[in-house]
Parts: C-alpha cells; sequence; structure tokens
C-alpha cells in the first residue's frame, strides 16, 4: 500500500521520487530533479527504507534541488598521457618480396629479381628524401642474404642514412630500418 512520503520508483520508466499527494487512482510525485509526475498506483513500486530515509534527510533541507547541488562529486582520476614522438608519427613501409613488387616473376632470372627489388628500394629512398619522410622500414625477408646485404651497400651511398635492423616482434628477422636525418636548409 502506498503513502504519502514513500520513496517510489516507477516501472518500466526511469524515475524515482517521493509520494507528494494522493487522490483516488492518481498517484503524484517529486522526482529527484523536482518535477511532479503523476502516474496510477500500479505503475510505481516502492522502495526500501534505507533509501528512504536519505532522500526523506535531503529533502528537509528545503528542497531536492538543494540535496542535489549539496551532493559532493567524486574525484575524478586524472590519467597521465604518453607523448609520443614525431619520429613514431609515420613508418614508411616498403616490402620487396618479389611477389609484392610483380606479377610475373616466374620467368626472370635471379639477377633480373635482385636488381628490381633494389631499383624499388632505391625509388622509395628517393621519395622519402624528397619528402622528408624520417623513417622507412624495408622489408625483405631472410633468405640468402643478398638482398640484405645489397640494400646494406645502397644505404651506405647515402650520407643522410642511418640503418638498422627493424622491430624484431613487428617484423621478425627480415626488415632493415631506416633513419633520414633532416636537413633544414633543403
Amino acid at each position: 500500500m502506498l503513502s504519502k512520503g514513500d520513496y517510489v520508483q516507477v516501472l518500466d520508466e526511469n524515475e524515482e521520487g517521493i509520494i507528494t499527494q494522493i487522490q483516488g487512482d492518481q498517484v503524484t510525485i517529486e522526482t529527484k530533479d523536482g518535477f511532479v509526475l503523476n502516474y496510477k498506483p500500479s505503475e510505481l513500486l516502492k522502495i526500501g527504507k534505507d533509501q528512504e530515509v536519505d532522500f526523506k534527510s535531503a529533502s528537509s533541507k528545503g528542497s531536492i534541488q538543494e540535496a542535489l547541488q549539496s551532493k559532493v562529486e567524486p574525484k575524478k582520476r586524472s590519467f597521465v598521457k604518453e607523448k609520443k614522438s614525431r619520429k613514431d608519427e609515420f613508418v614508411l613501409e616498403v616490402d620487396l618480396h618479389i611477389e609484392k613488387l610483380t606479377k610475373d616473376y616466374r620467368r626472370m632470372e635471379k639477377h633480373d629479381i635482385l636488381t628490381l627489388q633494389l631499383d624499388a628500394a632505391r625509388g622509395q629512398l628517393e621519395f622519402a628524401i624528397r619528402n622528408r619522410i624520417p623513417r622507412i622500414v624495408f622489408i625483405h625477408g631472410v633468405g640468402e642474404g643478398v638482398l640484405k646485404a645489397e640494400l646494406e651497400f645502397l644505404f651506405s651511398r647515402y650520407a643522410e642514412v642511418v640503418a638498422e635492423d627493424a622491430n624484431y616482434h613487428k617484423y621478425g628477422v627480415g626488415a632493415t630500418q631506416i633513419y633520414i636525418k633532416q636537413n633544414p636548409n633543403r
């Protein structure tokens, strides 16, 4: 049985409040936000005394709005974001596997394959230098190591290029990462 002063929750809606008036088949409630709404008794559910006591003590201050305003907000945790360096922003990945460079590689000699791979690497390196891309990863695979040795020779001819093995976890053994030193006078 509902009575004036009971703390109730509305079924099928996200509303709750205190009963302020009961007239026949209409029950008037005041919500936490201070709205006055009318419902049928069958649409309301009386909530336990522990919540009723808290709400009544809050309403004894004067109004529900004052109680909500005096409510202490919990402190939000602050998270420290890691600053990403500009070096890690963009990495150009160049896959030098012959299958990725051309469709018709089965009829090619090994020397022609190596020449095509080196031309592709040289072209991408020149592109990166022209467009000031600071990092490139050349994926060459493991194989016999001929392509890797030729790439190291190619990179040694450029003064502004520093070559090292790429991230093992991401690329495995068969990749070389180069850094291109940027000249501000260009």
